[in-house]
C-alpha cells in the first residue's frame, strides 16, 4: 500500500510538469518558478479577501452613520418647520396699511402676496421694505 501512496504523489508532480506552457522545458527550474507564482497570486487572492472585508465593514459604517445623519436633519428639518411657523404667526402679528401694501404693489410691479410679506418682515415699515426689495 504504501508504494502506491508514492506514486500518487509522484503522479501529482507529472501533472504539474504537464500544465507547462512548453512541454518539459525547463525541467526542475520551470517547476519552481510555477510553484512560486502559484504561491504569488495565492497570497494576492487573500489580500483581495480583505479589501472586500474592510469594504463591506465600511459600509455598514456608513450605512450607520447615514441613519443618524438622517434622524439629525430630519430633528432640524422639524425644528426649522416649527421656526418657520413661530415666524410666520409673529409675522402675522404684524399690522400693515392697505396704502403702504398697494405702493409696494404698484412702485415694485410684485404680487400682493410678496410685497405682503416683505411688509410683514419690516415690521410694516414701507420705507424699509422697499429699500430691501430694490436691493
Amino acid at each position: 500500500g504504501r508504494g502506491g501512496g508514492g506514486m500518487a504523489a509522484e503522479g501529482d508532480v507529472e501533472l504539474e510538469l504537464e500544465t507547462e506552457p512548453n512541454g518539459s522545458g525547463g525541467g526542475s527550474d520551470g517547476a519552481g518558478g510555477r510553484a512560486a507564482e502559484k504561491r504569488a497570486k495565492h497570497d494576492s487572492g487573500a489580500a483581495d479577501l480583505e479589501r472586500v472585508t474592510d469594504y463591506a465593514e465600511e459600509k455598514e459604517i456608513q450605512s450607520s452613520n447615514l441613519e443618524t445623519a438622517m434622524s439629525v436633519i430630519g430633528d432640524r428639518r422639524s425644528r426649522e418647520q416649527k421656526a418657520k411657523q413661530e415666524r410666520e404667526k409673529e409675522l402675522a402679528k404684524v399690522t400693515i396699511k392697505k396704502e403702504d401694501l398697494e405702493l409696494i404693489m404698484t412702485e415694485m410691479e410684485i404680487s400682493r402676496a410678496a410685497a405682503e410679506r416683505s411688509l410683514r418682515e419690516h415690521m410694516g415699515n414701507v420705507v424699509e421694505a422697499l429699500i430691501t426689495l430694490t436691493n
